[in-house]
């Protein structure tokens, strides 16, 4: 038996070439939450660290596509660079307008990209960051040049905002971020380490239901939960919890790096007190780990590109940096993805 060549992959880069954000025009407050459930001010403050968060206004026909549009067109704009430079786009959303086709292939062309690649990638609140592991390793092989990599969810839809709801739709928000990334011959740029997890067995912590099978043994089937965010609260938190900085040590040893050696930490924003532990437990300044949960809630996908993009546009992140991007969510699922800027 002859045996084939192991080919190795190009020596090749990648840069961050642009970034972009959206957030919808309707600002829900935790006051406006007063007025619709027993709940206050105090109560989601102390528990989140959420005072605002935003949500689409279906009248005025806002969704995932239209979030997601404006996050690349942006992005596309800071990299100087038009929808037709690019040979592939991977939306990262659990918000998809239809089942078929994928959102991306209606978001290529609202950019005005010719014959790019696309495609949805679902992950839960994982997967933009597992979208940019993808993304790098198609690079990586040669084959893609030019690759978008947008986060967008609009979970409002999947909320009840009533009593029903008091336990989730105080949590999250909708949002759009976008990455531009691109092959570059300096091979010192790009991704240093990464890790990509799971654990099915505890899917019935955070799911959405949408029929009635889908509801786990020893939970009465309820048709009004169909389409609804079911989330064990106290379990998903006591796993991140643990998780996250476990994670993150992972990364950081991978890559033979101390704590201190990262610039920034740019964290899925699920909960405030979750990211004050990590922060504590690496010893980190609260500049190397950006937080605006309090603005914008958990807007899954698009929570990591959405931090990333603004802390950008302050000029808070620049070349030469590294940079570890960190979420977990459904599935269970979480992540990171550490690059060199």
């Amino acid at each position: 038996m002859t045996l084939r060549p192991t080919l190795e992959p190009p020596r090749v880069g990648a840069r961050l070439a642009g970034t972009g954000s959206a957030t919808p025009s309707r600002v829900l407050t935790n006051a406006d939450f007063e007025k619709m459930m027993d709940t206050s001010d105090e109560w989601i403050v102390q528990r989140t660290g959420i005072h605002t968060r935003r949500i689409i206004d279906k009248s005025a026909d806002e969704n995932a596509l239209t979030l997601a549009t404006q996050a690349l067109t942006a992005a596309l704009a800071d990299a100087r660079m038009t929808g037709s430079d690019l040979d592939l786009l991977i939306l990262a959303t659990i918000s998809m307008e239809m089942h078929c086709p994928p959102t991306a292939c209606q978001l290529i062309a609202a950019v005005g990209g010719q014959n790019c690649g696309a495609y949805d990638l679902s992950a839960a609140c994982c997967s933009f960051v597992f979208a940019m592991n993808t993304a790098w390793g198609l690079i990586r092989s040669g084959m893609y040049r030019n690759v978008a990599v947008v986060g967008a969810d609009t979970i409002s839809t999947f909320m009840d905002y009533d009593s029903r709801g008091r336990s989730t739709a105080i949590l999250f928000g909708d949002a759009a971020g976008a990455v531009i990334m691109r092959a570059t011959d300096d091979t010192s740029k790009g991704l240093i380490a990464q890790t990509m997890h799971s654990d099915g067995n505890r899917w019935v912590d955070l799911y959405i239901p949408e029929k009635m099978s889908h509801f786990p043994e020893g939970v009465e089937p309820n048709p009004e939960a169909l389409h609804r965010v079911q989330m064990n609260g106290k379990g998903v938190f006591k796993f991140a919890v643990s998780t996250f900085p476990d994670v993150i040590a992972q990364t950081l040893d991978a890559a033979d790096l101390k704590p201190d050696e990262v610039d920034h930490y740019i964290c899925h924003q699920s909960n405030a007190r979750i990211l004050e532990a990590a922060r504590e437990r690496f010893g980190l300044p609260k500049e190397k780990l950006y937080v605006n949960i309090d603005r914008y809630g958990n807007t899954v996908s698009a929570s990591v590109p959405l931090c990333f993009d603004e802390l950008r546009r302050a000029g808070r992140v620049h070349e030469g940096q590294r940079v570890m991007f960190v979420a977990f969510g459904g599935g269970l699922t979480w992540g990171t993805s550490l690059w060199q800027l």
